[in-house]
């Protein structure tokens, strides 16, 4: 039988993840999400749209679409 005993590998399994873990995930989503919201609101789109950012693969899908989908400010700049 296997001993999950003290071999300094207890951290894998979320025992050493205390409120200054999570405290400092929230800071740091907090500096990520905040500027990607201010894009997108000057962009025209709505700044929650900025949570894609957190999720893997989904946050590249999420960039490609904002890259190749014109904005409401881009279609005056056409007219000229």
């Amino acid at each position: 039988m296997i001993s999950m005993g003290n071999n300094g590998y207890g951290w894998m399994m979320g025992a050493g993840w205390g409120i200054g873990h999570w405290l400092m995930f929230a800071v740091m989503a907090a500096v990520i999400l905040y500027p990607i919201g201010l894009i997108l609101k000057r962009l025209g789109f709505s700044p929650f749209w900025s949570v894609l950012a957190l999720v893997p693969g989904v946050n590249l899908i999420a960039l490609w679409i904002l890259a190749l989908t014109s904005s409401t400010n881009d279609k005056s700049e056409m007219g000229s």
